[in-house]
């Protein structure tokens, strides 16, 4: 399998070293690859040329650019219920789509929408039917561009209040009727509600990529200050995660996400040392 480092943990969230440097390290840390994240490591504006320029680069060093993050979402979504929001969102998405397929990458990491972000008092709360439709018909637009690009929307699964179980996520994707559709399986993400591997069964060849990190269950269920700054401390089951990735022939990406908000109010990124100790528990992880 495929192991890489998401850049939020070596270079923060505004952009604090280069992509050339987070390269050198994945070199230096024995890594297969490395996702970018566009809003910090890559500016939106960034060009084709430098696009090219940086893969170039990752493939002199045999660094693997598979994927790109965004943390764009959280404040434009695509299942808005205002039509301004969701057009500013497309617009977002296809310049995304677009640096993706100037990168190389293979899928793109994506929130359809959300009823509430519990975290950001500012963002309306809406209903479950007008994310869905809305998400839906965005998604639906934006289909066309990701098939002609080569390049997958991946959907990822997080505290949104939406999509709330792996039968759920079937049946919203396999509306599409599209391999550019597909699931951004967040192992750490669905442990409140439900167990990873679950997900793995399920959704099968659905999943276009897999973030890794850990949850800690607190009361029953637990907060954001479950995810803390230890790959291996929570309730993944890595040994029964691996055995279902294997059953289901998943080849894609493994990326590891590390945001330690365990640490709240006193978040600190980037954070080198835990880049490099979470490398090396990446490492160590199994391989198919």
């Amino acid at each position: 399998m495929y192991k890489a480092l998401n850049y939020w943990v070596f270079g923060g969230f505004s952009g604090e070293r280069t992509p050339y440097e987070f390269i050198d390290f994945a070199v230096e840390q024995r890594l297969d690859g490395v996702e970018l994240t566009v809003g910090d490591a890559l500016p939106v504006e960034i060009t084709e040329e430098e696009c090219r320029k940086i893969r170039a680069y990752a493939d002199a060093h045999r660094i693997g650019l598979r994927t790109l993050a965004t943390g764009f979402y959280w404040g434009c979504s695509l299942g808005a219920g205002e039509e301004a929001e969701r057009q500013q969102a497309l617009a977002f998405t296809r310049r995304y789509l677009e640096i993706g397929s100037w990168i190389g990458v293979e899928a793109v990491l994506m929130v359809p929408g959300a009823t509430r972000v519990a975290w950001e008092p500012a963002r309306p709360v809406l209903p479950y039917r007008t994310v869905w439709d809305q998400s839906v018909k965005s998604l639906t637009e934006l289909e066309p561009l990701a098939r002609r690009l080569g390049v997958a929307i991946a959907l990822e699964n997080v505290w949104n209040r939406f999509l709330l179980s792996p039968m759920e996520w079937r049946y919203y994707l396999d509306q599409f009727r599209s391999e550019y559709i597909g699931s951004y399986l967040d192992v750490g993400n669905c442990c409140y509600i439900g167990r990873p591997q679950d997900y793995v069964e399920i959704l099968g060849s659905r999943i276009k990529a897999i973030h890794l990190k850990n949850f800690v269950e607190n009361d029953c269920c637990g907060g954001l200050h479950g995810f803390g700054d230890d790959l291996l401390e929570g309730a993944v089951d890595f040994p029964a995660l691996f055995a279902a990735l294997q059953e289901n022939n998943y080849n894609g990406p493994l990326t590891v996400e590390m945001i330690p908000f365990s640490r709240l109010p006193d978040l600190v990124l980037p954070d080198l040392p835990l880049a490099e100790r979470v490398a090396g528990q990446l490492r160590n992880l199994p391989r198919n």
